[in-house]
């Protein structure tokens, strides 16, 4: 509020002896002060920006299809699919040995034992584990479209694994570890893996990284480990410190375990991008990792999602220090 400015003319009488005197005229000048300036504020933060994702539908060559992660509803044996048993003959597992072999549309009741290189499996069921070290060395194979697992038990043994192996549309169920890195040369693309465990008969990891090598690409995945009663993380890079190098891991949607991603000792390039962590289903952080200035850590989110794995909000970024 300011104060008025009055100006105005006095006039003084002075009375003395022998009459009235002439007045004196005086001029009064009342200046108002400014006005206060308002106190200064700080200009008020921008929010951050809200991350965009951008679905990536998995289309199998049947026509199943999922608007963006991995679901059962588009990966695992195709429904309808006419199988033929393969009779064991390694034990109770089935063991192929000339290279070059394609199991199209099988069913094998137990292990399944790669001792040949290029062994491709599609349109299968694989009611145990595939192997593939045998004699010292790592054979090839590539698995497309295809189950692996029992419906009646939860299996120790990582159902895939261990090196110079590709899998895409698979899905994993009735293991406690789904896929192994034990070696170089590994592409694991639009796959969907339910993880379990029994009592302390075994611990869960969606992937876990043992005696690794070099040459991982983990790319748009569905890993789920919550309900699991014993688990480490659904990605679970801990190994030798000499061990891990050069790998991808995006467009990922994991869930559960003490850190849902813990990534250490790894080396030459990591890259980690456009990942989600379903929010709150982890014991203690959502990650766990050693955050190198070499390390690629971009657009990584913490979200929710519904029965479908369809994503419903972003709750907020990923740091590299699991914040």
């Amino acid at each position: 509020m300011r104060r008025l400015l009055v100006a105005g003319v006095l006039l003084v009488s002075a009375c003395g002896a022998g009459g009235t005197q002439p007045q004196a005229r005086v001029t009064v000048t009342v200046t108002a002060s400014p006005s206060p300036s308002p106190a200064a504020t700080s200009p008020t933060p921008a929010p951050p920006p809200i991350a965009k994702l951008t679905p990536r539908p998995v289309v199998a060559p049947d026509g199943r299809r999922c608007p963006d992660h991995p679901t059962p509803a588009c990966t695992g044996l195709p429904p309808g699919t006419k199988l033929r048993t393969l009779d064991a003959n390694d034990g109770p597992a089935h063991r192929v040995v000339k290279p070059n072999t394609v199991l199209d549309g099988v069913h094998v009741t137990g292990d399944l034992f790669i001792a040949a290189d290029n062994v491709t499996i599609v349109n299968s069921q694989i009611d145990g584990a595939i192997q593939a070290e045998f004699d010292g060395k790592d054979h090839a194979y590539t698995i497309t479209d295809s189950t692996v697992g029992p419906t009646d038990e939860c299996q120790t043994a990582p159902a895939i694994g261990v090196a110079d192996y590709k899998a895409e549309r698979v899905l994993i169920r009735g293991h406690a570890d789904g896929f192994r890195d034990s070696g170089d040369n590994i592409t694991i693309k639009d796959s969907y893996a339910r993880l379990c465990s029994e009592g302390t008969e075994n611990y869960a990891d969606g992937i876990q990284t043992f005696n690794a090598g070099k040459g991982l690409l983990l790319d748009h995945n569905t890993l789920d480990m919550r309900g699991v009663v014993n688990y480490n993380s659904p990605i679970f890079f801990n190994d030798r410190p000499d061990g891990t190098r050069d790998v991808t891991i995006t467009n990922n949607l994991v869930m559960g375990g003490t850190y849902t991603v813990q990534l250490h000792n790894i080396h030459g390039s990591l890259v980690v991008k456009n990942n989600l962590i379903v929010d709150r289903t982890w014991e203690h952080a959502p990650m766990s990792g050693d955050c190198l200035d070499t390390i690629q850590f971009e657009n990584n989110n913490i979200v929710t999602i519904d029965d479908d794995y369809r994503v419903t909000s972003i709750v907020r970024p990923l740091t590299c220090n699991g914040k």
